[in-house]
């Protein structure tokens, strides 16, 4: 089968990072033709002027849509899109240049019919958007579940870099109206259908998180209260892996109160840990202030998820609760 790439590209209010993704795009080396599809999702500061600068040079198709969530978003785009692979991408994504190639030959290899990359932080970044890349991505914190680890059973591709071909896309219906958590539910719904993913660690992209310590927070809590959810719309995928970071955190906090008691066992463990993280950090980033920056984004990472996890887990699994009713802020109508 000959594979025709359109790219899906949902955005809310970023025409800055509409520019530089375009711009990457630009500098592809490929002799793939490949389409864009972009959809303004009831943005207030749309990205159109920034778009028909492109036009002459790329081949974009233009949406603007009520806002109805990412998910609804990338679903609309794959309907109007002409291709039959679908690439997904964040809109605060950069492409290396080498991206499409990678992709092209993965799949041309072994075909599947959905795939996902992991992300990775750009020279130009900032040191805080480092440091936390290094949380989210590292063995020694996410234990490669975002694509740092070959290893990673049944891999879960994530939406800011993914692919689905047309007709994974529709049987499955494609993303459901949660969020976040409407990846690793699709993923589940695709593998009950009998589609396989997999994980391609060299089709990486630039993330470029729009974030600070306090969005940092209230994204890891929200991915925290999903995860419940999801186990409970598909119980087969439960895992003890996903209590860890609630673990980490009770654990912590007794081992803090034991030191009051002169019982230092438990808290040198974690500094321990901590020192591990350090190291590493400044191994991978080659940034003494990126490493420094990598000890509260490891603590606010596993605080944020741990407790989300654990309030969701109570609400739905212990007090069966409608979570449509106790967290809306994850849904979108």
């Amino acid at each position: 089968m000959h594979l025709q790439f359109s790219f899906i590209i949902p955005v809310y209010n970023r025409p800055d990072e509409i520019q530089e993704l375009l711009q990457s795009f630009v500098a592809l080396k490929t002799n793939e033709t490949f389409e864009i599809v972009i959809v303004e999702d009831g943005s207030t500061i749309p990205s159109k002027d920034v778009i028909d600068v492109y036009k002459d040079k790329l081949n974009i198709s233009y949406f603007f849509k009520d806002n109805s969530g990412p998910g609804d978003s990338r679903n609309f785009g794959m309907i109007h899109a002409k291709g039959n692979y679908f690439i997904i991408l964040d809109s605060d994504c950069l492409l290396p240049e080498n991206y499409l190639e990678t992709v092209v030959k993965s799949l041309n290899d072994n075909y599947v019919d959905c795939y996902g990359g992991p992300d990775a932080a750009h020279h130009s970044f900032t040191n805080l958007q480092k440091a936390i890349n290094f949380s989210m991505t590292s063995f020694i914190t996410t234990g490669g579940i975002r694509g740092g680890n070959k290893s990673v059973d049944r891999f879960q591709p994530r939406s800011f870099n993914m692919g689905i071909s047309k007709e994974a896309f529709m049987k499955s219906g494609g993303f459901g109206n949660i969020h976040p958590g409407e990846d690793p539910d699709l993923s589940i719904r695709l593998w009950d259908l009998g589609f396989k993913t997999k994980l391609i660690p060299e089709a990486f992209v630039y993330h470029k998180r729009r974030i600070s310590w306090e969005k940092f927070y209230k994204q890891v809590f929200k991915f925290g209260l999903v995860r419940p959810i999801l186990n409970v719309w598909h119980p087969k995928t439960k895992k003890i892996t996903y209590w860890f970071p609630t673990l980490f955190c009770l654990g912590f906090l007794m081992a803090c109160m034991l030191y009051f008691f002169q019982i230092t066992f438990f808290i040198q463990l974690y500094v321990f840990y901590f020192m591990m993280a350090f190291i590493v950090a400044l191994i991978t980033t080659k940034s003494v202030v990126v490493a420094l920056y990598s000890i509260p984004a490891i603590v606010i990472q596993f605080f944020g998820y741990g407790f989300g996890f654990l309030k969701s887990t109570i609400v739905v699994e212990v007090l069966k609760k409608d979570p449509k009713r106790f967290f809306p802020e994850l849904f979108f109508k």
